[in-house]
């Protein structure tokens, strides 16, 4: 008789498989996620502060950098922003209705209605912000005179100089002068 040569064929256990060939795959795998999201951020850190240094560092460097940058972020957001002071909106709403006023003074064809309605709508407008505006401030606080409404602001026709010479006219401020 022939010896018998046994053909087993070895068997590998689901552990040993796992150990020898899924985990180094699977560690691979996780460390390619991870170098790729750190790529990313290095990209939006270097875009959001606007310097390519952190392009040259390395991973951990580059993390406390991003860390440090939105901590920074963090604390701007949760400072206060200044509201812009009403008395500059005022000012540039003023000169707006004066730019109105002038440009509808020298237009030919403009209606001397159109125009009073206009004005009058705007000067309404600036009165309902100054009463918003003094509803808004504590009682305390003394308040300005106030200027003179949009509606008289220059764009006036003849039937209007005759009415606006009988009314009195408001005392105007002199303007200071370092001269």
């Amino acid at each position: 008789m022939a010896p018998q040569t046994s053909n087993q064929s070895t068997f590998v256990s689901k552990t040993q498989h796992y150990l020898k060939v899924k985990k180094p795959l699977l560690e691979r795998q996780r460390r390619a996620r991870m170098n790729k999201c750190l790529d990313t951020l290095k990209t939006l850190v270097a875009e959001f502060q606007g310097d390519d240094a952190i392009l040259r560092m390395d991973k951990a460097e580059m993390l406390e950098a991003a860390l440090v940058f939105m901590r920074k972020q963090v604390v701007e957001q949760q400072a206060p922003v200044a509201p812009l002071p009403m008395d500059s909106f005022k000012n540039g709403y003023m000169n707006a209705v004066s730019e109105i006023s002038r440009v509808m003074a020298c237009t030919p064809a403009m209606s001397v209605d159109v125009g009073k309605t206009v004005m009058t709508h705007l000067g309404v407008e600036f009165q309902r912000m100054l009463q918003a505006d003094q509803a808004d401030q504590p009682s305390t606080q003394i308040s300005a005179p106030r200027p003179l409404s949009p509606a008289s602001s220059g764009y006036h026709s003849d039937a209007e100089e005759s009415e606006s010479a009988a009314s009195p006219k408001p005392a105007q401020d002199t303007m200071w002068r370092p001269w």
